[in-house]
């Protein structure tokens, strides 16, 4: 195992084909996925609103650095995946955004020496 970096995702999707049962359960739970409740975590934060048209999803992945953004990308979609498909919610057009917490450049906005 190699150098292990740290990485936020964010997996975009479609709602597609929700089921009644779906709908209800998401327009139950809605204003418990609103912006208030995003956050990065491993388990992943799932956030939407009551049109029930979109969503996102944020994720914590830590992974072997060589393995790359591509890995950390794969490896939060199918968290969501497996996440969406055993709540039984239909979803489609997955994609993420990735940052790499390890490389990432932080100004600093100091004083005046």
């Amino acid at each position: 195992m190699g150098e292990q970096h740290t990485y936020r995702v964010i997996v975009r999707g479609v709602w597609d084909g929700l089921s009644a049962d779906s709908r209800a359960l998401l327009l139950a739970e809605a204003d418990e996925h609103g912006l208030t409740a995003m956050a990065f975590t491993p388990e992943g934060s799932l956030a939407y609103d009551r049109a029930l048209k979109h969503f996102s999803w944020r994720f914590t992945v830590v992974s072997d650095a060589a393995d790359g953004e591509e890995m950390a990308a794969a490896i939060a979609e199918d968290r969501a995946e497996s996440a969406l498909s055993a709540l039984g919610h239909g979803f489609r057009d997955l994609r993420s955004t990735v940052t790499d917490l390890d490389t990432m450049k932080i100004n600093y906005k100091g004083g005046r020496r």
